[in-house]
């Protein structure tokens, strides 16, 4: 899977919910392949069979999201000579992202992350791993700053840090910023999600299905899986639901 081999790998580190789908979409338009999160990856993890999640990591150009972001030290010793990218984000803004997303949910990598896979109840711990994590890459990284970028895609960070730490031109297209909350979205995006939002869920449904027909007969990729992990995460959560571990 792995495309750029003339381009060292690219390990974005920045903890979920900081814009890693942002900076997983910025890193496709440059042409690089890239994994996102793999919630399965919890498995081999709890089995201390740590080699087997760095070296699927080491298949592709790029990785982004967890776990990937906690194995950041193993990575460096694995694939030397490999840039590194770290997403931030304000602690409250971040504490209340992953609240909106997480929610109540039993999540059997949280468990593995921060010791707790519920994060209500729990966001005193999960804002202080969150918090730790983003101090431990600055120190690790401290003495070798050409290795490590730090962006904010809240400061308005997009091409022109990315592209000049990677050594690449500019492209002319938009930076991806994605899954912005619906107060931080232009007038554009404003009025396109308020016309889908009037579209009942079931149209909106059949459309996608009819869609995916069409993309499936002209021989093209599912656009979910755009990161490499839509079939093997629908699995885990499916399994979670199955096995009751989900609330």
């Amino acid at each position: 899977m792995r495309l750029r081999l003339d381009r060292p790998r690219v390990f974005c580190v920045g903890w979920h919910k900081t814009g890693t789908t942002t900076i997983g979409l910025a890193l496709i338009k440059l042409g690089y392949s890239v994994i996102g999160c793999r919630l399965d990856m919890v498995h081999p993890l709890r089995r201390g069979e740590i080699e087997q999640v760095i070296e699927l990591a080491g298949r592709f150009d790029a990785v982004q999201d967890v776990p990937w972001a906690a194995l950041f030290k193993k990575l460096d010793v694995q694939y030397p000579g490999s840039k590194f990218i770290l997403t931030e984000r304000r602690s409250e803004s971040w504490i209340a992202s992953a609240s909106r997303h997480f929610a109540s949910t039993r999540i059997p990598l949280h468990d593995w992350l921060y010791g707790q896979g519920i994060l209500r109840g729990n966001e005193d711990l999960y804002l202080a791993r969150y918090q730790q994590h983003n101090a431990d890459v600055k120190a690790y990284f401290a003495n070798r700053p050409g290795d490590l970028l730090i962006l904010d895609f809240e400061r308005g960070h997009g091409w022109d840090r990315l592209c000049s730490f990677l050594q690449v031109p500019v492209p002319a297209a938009r930076f991806p910023h994605e899954n912005k909350a619906a107060v931080k979205r232009n007038f554009g995006e404003q009025i396109y999600h308020g016309l889908r939002s009037a579209v009942p869920a079931r149209a909106r449904q059949a459309f996608f299905d009819f869609r995916m027909k069409i993309r499936s007969a002209r021989g093209l990729p599912d656009p979910r899986n755009r990161f490499n992990n839509f079939r093997e995460n629908r699995a885990e959560r499916t399994a979670w639901v199955k096995g009751g571990r989900s609330q």
